[in-house]
């Protein structure tokens, strides 16, 4: 996710935090703090009421980075790699590779929300024994709110919409029962996009009603929109893709440009001889370095042309997708960063010997659109 930031490890996969995370936390802290600690346990200082709502949202976030390692623990029972997890505003996300039946698929999305349920009855319960046995009632407090907290997220997880895990288990069900694994992914992303569209009404009523809580439905709805869309997308693309290799996808021609060309040399020698966006960078060996998108030459000050390389304004390698001519092309997209767009670079060992660009995609499945109209 773009925005994000690597913090290290969890269970040995890669976590990330995203910049909204940290708002949250300090949103959640702040409410707790001084909205809804006051009344359940009143007359103590600001001080206390500061600290334990800290301490509230902190413990939520541990709730929530519980709930996505038992996706990425249960993944990887079931062979499943998992490439990340990233907290961000709306919870966590795990990134991992498609599932190879539906049962995996089911497992992998019941553990989330049965966690968050578990984590919620044990705050819940600890809550009220801790306020019974010793009336610490401002931590029990917290325990309580916490406990709350995961057994609304639980359930709101179970809800059947995708990227829900609810979602997911729509897909594993339609999946199991149909054997059409395109067809159930279509059903989980149009449950996400009715859903989204629901909870952006009720947000937009409760706002012009007055009560601005409803801007966060809205924002939860529009995010279910925009992601479920681009999973039924991606659905529709699969039967298209299926099969279909990397080296069989490059059509589109690839121009290369040396990578320690100055930014001036680069855009009289290449760019102005160029009908391509993109160039593929190559190191003194010949080998490919990243890719240089020319827009960004444009953002280099011309007393900078000079002296900056391309290869300092270009992304490296190293964040770049890349691919052998063998690998099927389905799961090459797999691996392709959000917002990066569709550029992906296709070596043999290491030398460059193609690309494969949005067009390429487009060619195939309007061929597979054909073939399916003559087959009518």
């Amino acid at each position: 996710m773009n925005g994000s930031v690597r913090m290290g490890q969890l269970l040995g996969v890669p976590l990330r935090i995203h910049w909204t995370a940290p708002l949250v936390v300090a949103l959640f802290g702040y409410g707790l703090g001084s909205q809804t600690l006051p009344p359940w346990v009143p007359d103590q200082s600001d001080a206390t009421y500061t600290v334990a709502g800290l301490a509230g949202a902190l413990l939520l976030l541990g709730s929530l980075l519980a709930h996505e390692a038992a996706h990425a623990v249960t993944a990887r029972r079931k062979g499943i790699p998992v490439r990340s997890i990233t907290l961000w505003a709306l919870g966590g996300m795990t990134e991992m590779g498609k599932p190879g039946a539906a049962h995996a698929v089911f497992l992998v999305a019941v553990s989330g929300p049965l966690t968050s349920l578990t984590v919620g009855a044990a705050a819940f319960g600890a809550g009220l024994g801790l306020d019974a046995a010793s009336g610490w009632a401002v931590p029990a407090a917290v325990l309580v709110w916490l406990g709350w907290v995961n057994v609304v997220l639980g359930v709101f997880n179970l809800l059947p919409a995708a990227p829900l895990d609810g979602g997911r288990l729509v897909q594993a069900l339609v999946w199991w029962r149909t054997g059409d694994r395109d067809r159930a992914e279509r059903a989980a992303a149009r449950g996400g996009q009715i859903l989204g569209i629901l909870l952006i009404a009720a947000g937009w009523i409760s706002i012009l009603r007055g009560a601005f809580g409803g801007l966060w439905l809205a924002v939860i709805g529009f995010f279910l929109v925009v992601v479920a869309s681009a999973e039924r997308r991606r659905a529709g693309l699969a039967p298209a893709l299926r099969g279909v290799k990397a080296a069989d996808a490059m059509a589109s021609p690839v121009e290369t440009c040396p990578d320690w060309l100055t930014v001036e040399r680069c855009i009289e020698d290449v760019v102005l001889r160029t009908h391509h966006s993109t160039l593929a960078l190559i190191d003194f060996e010949g080998r490919p370095s990243g890719l240089l998108h020319l827009p960004r030459l444009a953002r280099i000050p011309a007393a900078q042309r000079q002296s900056v390389r391309v290869r300092d304004v270009a992304t490296p390698l190293s964040q770049c997708t890349t691919c052998a001519p063998d690998d099927l092309l389905e799961d090459v997209l797999e691996k392709l960063r959000p917002g990066s767009g569709i550029r992906i670079l296709v070596t043999d060992g290491q030398h460059l010997v193609g690309i494969i660009t949005v067009r390429d995609i487009s060619r195939i499945v309007r061929r597979h659109g054909l073939r399916g109209t003559e087959g009518q």
